[in-house]
């Protein structure tokens, strides 16, 4: 077997361990990271309602308060400013949905079902709990969540929430007098819910992945290319020319060149040692010639 095939054969032995070992650390990293990405966009969002909500009980529920008394108006409610909002930014990013899961809204579409049930009952129990993250499954495939409590910390919020007496005579006439109402200061009441399908960081992950392992072998490939090239230029071919001008002189061939070395490394110590060797070995069968 040639010494480039042996080379070879290590060398591709040796890259295959080193792919398969950096395979197995960097899929479990990038898929980590990969998660972390796609909960610190859900945060983003949520800071994004929480941006919009203040800004609308900051300043546009003020704006609307006259207009109210004739008729009530839901772009005054931070919570539906908050997810009209998002909804809107979800045309961008579809795979991210959010909710403000209520147990007691005065809008329907806030009511908090199954699962969510569970997150803002989560909340209530544990009023240190800041967020939660979590899996679950649905009829897509996994889904991945982060969830933060809603707290009425505003005490302006109960006079639309505190009973219905106290509630705007236009909100009860458009949504009843059964929903929305009980709510008391410093209450959990529900919870800011971020959903994304589970395939999406698991396809970013799997995309970084891609291009990780195809460098690394692009990477291999090329310094093997070279490293062939350069044990071909520096060993291979002067060991061949040495190993033709050997055989030539074990055949009694006396005019067979000197082998030529300028450099002064392991090789060139070889051709100077076969040289030396090669003047002996002609010296001797002229010796014998001449007897």
């Amino acid at each position: 077997m040639k010494l480039l095939v042996k080379f070879n054969l290590i060398y591709a032995l040796v890259m295959a361990l080193g792919l398969g070992v950096s395979a197995w650390v960097s899929r479990d990293l990038l898929q980590a990271n990969a998660r972390e990405e796609v909960l610190n966009n859900a945060r983003l969002m949520m800071e994004k309602a929480m941006a919009v909500r203040n800004y609308t009980s900051g300043q546009i529920s003020k704006l609307l308060q006259a207009q109210m008394e004739h008729e009530f108006l839901p772009q005054s409610v931070p919570s539906f400013s908050a997810v009209e909002v998002l909804t809107s930014l979800q045309k961008h990013y579809p795979q991210f949905s959010y909710k403000e899961a209520t147990l007691n809204p005065t809008n329907p579409r806030d009511r908090a079902v199954g699962w969510e049930v569970d997150i803002v009952s989560g909340f209530r129990a544990d009023a240190e709990m800041q967020e939660t993250v979590g899996q679950r499954d649905t009829p897509t495939g996994p889904a991945l969540f982060v969830a933060r409590p809603l707290r009425i910390t505003n005490a302006a919020c109960l006079q639309c929430h505190s009973s219905v007496e106290a509630a705007p005579r236009t909100m009860v006439e458009r949504y009843g007098p059964a929903n929305g109402f009980g709510w008391n200061l410093n209450e959990v009441v529900g919870a800011q819910i971020v959903s994304v399908p589970m395939d999406l960081p698991l396809q970013r992950a799997q995309r970084s992945f891609n291009v990780f392992l195809g460098s690394q072998i692009a990477i291999f490939l090329a310094v093997g290319v070279a490293l062939n090239l350069m044990i071909w230029l520096v060993i291979v071919r002067p060991v061949t020319r040495l190993s033709v001008l050997a055989d030539h002189v074990s055949q009694g061939e006396m005019d067979a060149p000197e082998f030529s070395a300028a450099s002064k490394d392991e090789i060139g110590n070889l051709a100077a040692s076969f040289n030396r060797m090669r003047t002996s070995v002609v010296q001797a069968m002229r010796m014998l010639d001449n007897g």
